[in-house]
């Protein structure tokens, strides 16, 4: 995989143990609490070797007893603005209703300030629960100390502190004035509520935005409006690496409400600002019009006559080469597949490209003026767009402010920001703040899209029922310059590694031209299919069942470390290791869950055939398994009726809301990546120009799910992304059993399915 400076990838690391607190007043009286963590130099960016980066979250309590908590990291859906915040609540022991949370801007003192990754919740526990708990000592330090007894004997609830013996009590309003002048305890010397405390933690709460989005407050990139705002659009090719060599430039001009028309050569990086022309207006209606009659001879360039059509007829011309390189070797694969009681040869495995299609298309306001600009942006990624913003405009990175808005859908979308470094290029072009707005064509065309896949397999199973033999070529795509697309690797540690006595995963590339990137899931939404897919094959082989299969697989619980290099299966450096144990309990659990041992044989029952499937994965640092109930209809319609999935991410699930939220749209997600959607590449452009030709699941498909989550003794991890890629093989294993048809290809086609 790249390393950590991608641009596509943000910087993450720990906060370690050290730390220092530092409180002051706040505005109008209270206390005003930051925390400043120690971060290792992975994590200090500009900042200089040596330095640290610091991170600081705020918390103000007002003399009413109103607690602000100021959220950090962009709200993208994944409701990271609530359950962020109502760690610090729960430790404060403050009641929710008293609780204001408001967004800050890019600031390096916050550090990691990113959405991607499921890591929100990994990163804050600790940190965060300890910021409560230090404002709650100093507050009933101060009290104590107003009353002349010792701080033992006091406690605290819903934002008072109380005198135990006496029953006195004193609200937290006016008490914080006071306690911001005390000196900041060592949060290390802080105890923590147990969970059987937590009145906040654990507790479904609403989203703090809720209130203004069913109200329409403005709240989105695209609601931005600041004093003398024009409007943007900017013209791209549709091929992929195109360049504008002329355009009808004096005659949008003349058009009504047009103040600017002008030619951007751009640069070779998708991630910034590529060849176009911008079309500036007083109204977004007028610049789209405008480019209606825009009219460009492009130079579509090197990559014109690519075809996702052709990659599947190049990949398998691939088959009989060599690899270009070996990612494991272990034992003698092709000893073990002689040997091997059942055997599946030479299957061959394929996903196509996706798109993100989020609701809100990409769009930013920027104002650019005395050197400096001023970025309003729905970003997952704050900290490398304004890196990018800042090469694009030739300034220092100081000089770009960056404010980010809620985020209308982001999936990893907006881990890239092209579309902050075009609207900053214009405003400073045109000389005037601009909201660019890009068009649902737009979205679908410039995107960053989930690279396809393909793979050829062949298994062995042992007469004992256990895998010994798996064997993997695994063709992916390449840049000009060789490197692998971004989220288009294959690590050593993939599943089945490290379960597997002999295996043997190698790899070749094609050259792509379209710009890849992260898709809710990354790597993982494409791979859990495909080794899912192959588990099933194999199992039916050997006349196993497949949890059978799978627990025989897994084997005793135990960890296995990730092995040598940069990250071995992990996305980021500190990722964990491997727990067969835990994947084994998620295992049990959606078996018993699910009636999986009683379920009805698969098969026709008049027109609609029925068919249960499993699978598993573990992604993002979540367990997942899941069993899928499907009907297939006699024209090849397939409906999913229900989904059992069981989770293990660790002991805590801080916003139960949120988190069966997340979990069904991730699944209801993985359904859509199974059952339709796929990006087409024709001429080197995608021809996808709005939903009728990406056809997202809708509320009538929204199966039944039947979610649930152990509790192990493990710290929390995050929901966003874990329980999308099992949901799509337990599908076709489903399928299979429902009609016999084995499906290793996506999308699953109809046709394919229809009885004759």
């Amino acid at each position: 995989m790249p390393g950590m400076s991608d641009p596509d990838r943000p910087a993450v690391a720990a906060p370690s143990r050290r730390s220092v607190l530092k409180a002051g007043a706040a505005l109008g009286g209270g206390l005003l609490l930051g925390l400043e963590f120690f971060l290792p130099a992975s994590a200090r960016g500009a900042t200089g070797a040596g330095q640290p980066a610091v991170l600081n979250l705020f918390v103000a309590i007002g003399p009413d007893g109103i607690v602000t908590i100021t959220s950090k990291n962009p709200e993208i859906g994944q409701g990271i603005k609530t359950s962020l915040p109502m760690l610090v609540a729960e430790e404060l022991d403050v009641a929710w209703n008293d609780v204001r949370v408001e967004d800050v801007p890019l600031d390096a003192r916050y550090a990691s300030q990113f959405a991607g990754g499921s890591f929100a919740m990994s990163l804050n526990w600790d940190p965060l629960r300890r910021m409560g708990a230090a404002a709650r000592a100093m507050l009933m330090a101060t009290a104590a100390e107003r009353w002349g007894v010792p701080v033992a004997s006091c406690s605290t609830a819903q934002g008072q502190v109380r005198h135990d013996p006496t029953g006195r009590t004193l609200g937290y309003g006016a008490l914080a004035d006071a306690a911001s002048r005390r000196p900041v305890p060592d949060p290390a010397t802080l105890s923590l509520k147990a969970p059987a405390d937590y009145k906040i933690i654990g507790q479904p709460m609403a989203g703090v935005d809720n209130p203004a989005i069913v109200t329409g407050k403005p709240l989105f990139g695209i609601d931005v409006a600041v004093p003398g705002m024009l409007y943007a659009v900017f013209d791209k090719c549709p091929v992929f690496g195109g360049k504008v060599v002329s355009a009808n430039l004096d005659e949008v001009r003349a058009l009504p409400g047009v103040r600017h028309a002008f030619i951007i050569a751009g640069g070779t990086d998708p991630q910034g600002v590529v060849s176009g022309v911008a079309i500036v207006a007083d109204r977004l209606w007028r610049a789209n019009a405008a480019r209606a009659k825009l009219k460009v001879d492009w130079d579509e360039g090197p990559y014109a006559g690519q075809n996702s059509a052709g990659f599947s007829d190049d990949e398998t011309l691939l088959w009989a080469k060599d690899a270009e390189r070996v990612i494991r070797r272990d034992g003698d694969v092709d000893a073990a597949l002689a040997a091997a009681a059942h055997t599946v040869i030479d299957v061959r495995y394929a996903y196509p490209f996706l798109a993100h299609a989020s609701l809100e298309p990409q769009n930013c306001t920027a104002h650019y003026t005395g050197g400096a600009v001023q970025i309003w942006a729905p970003t997952q990624n704050p900290g490398s767009g304004r890196a990018i913003v800042a090469k694009t405009l030739g300034i220092a990175p100081e000089k770009v402010s960056v404010r980010m808005t809620r985020c209308g859908g982001g999936f990893g979308r907006r881990l890239q920001n092209d579309y902050m470094a075009e609207a900053a290029l214009i405003s400073k072009l045109a000389g005037a703040p601009v909201k660019l707005v890009w068009s649902r064509a737009d979205d679908f065309q410039h995107d960053f899209y989930r690279p396809a896949g393909f793979h050829r397999f062949s298994g062995g199973v042992d007469a004992a029922g256990k895998l010994v033999a798996w064997k993997m070529r695994f063709t992916t795509f390449r840049r000009a310059n060789g490197d692998i697309v971004p989220w288009g690797e294959f690590v050593a540690d993939e599943f089945p590694a490290r379960l597997v006595p002999n295996l043997l995963a190698d790899m070749s590339t094609i050259e792509l031209g379209a710009p890849t990137g992260a898709l809710r899931g990354p790597s993982s939404n494409g791979l859990a299919f495909v080794a899912n897919g192959f588990c099933d094959e194999l199992a039916h082989a050997a006349g196993r069942d497949p949890i059978d299969f799978a627990l025989t697989l897994l084997g005793e619980p135990r960890v296995l470390p990730i092995s040598p290099g940069p990250r071995g299966a992990g996305l980021f450096p500190d990722s964990p290791s491997y727990d067969t144990g835990r994947m084994r309990a998620v295992v049990a659990a959606v078996a018993e869950r699910s009636g999986w041992r009683q379920r009805p044989k698969g098969g026709a029952t008049g027109d609609v055939r029925t068919g249960y499937g499993f699978a598993y994965y573990w992604s993002h640092m979540g367990y997942f398994a899941e069993v899928v109930q499907v009907d297939v209809a006699r024209a090849g319609a397939v409906t999913v009726r229900k989904v059992w999935a069981a989770a293990d991410v660790g002991s805590t699930i801080v916003n139960p809301s949120g988190a069966y939220h997340q979990c069904q749209g991730a699944i209801i997600e993985g359904m859509g990546q199974a059952l339709g959607l796929e990006v087409p590449i024709r001429n080197g452009r995608v021809p996808i120009t709005n939903f009728h030709a990406y056809p997202l699941p809708r509320i009538g498909d929204t199966p039944e799910i039947d979610l649930h989550f152990l509790r192990t003794a493990h710290p929390p991890t995050g929901l966003g992304e874990p329980a999308l890629p099992p949901v799509i093989p337990a599908i076709v294993n489903a399928i299979f059993d429902a009609t016999g048809k084995r499906i290793r290809e996506l999308p699953v086609k109809s046709r394919d399915l229809a009885l004759t």
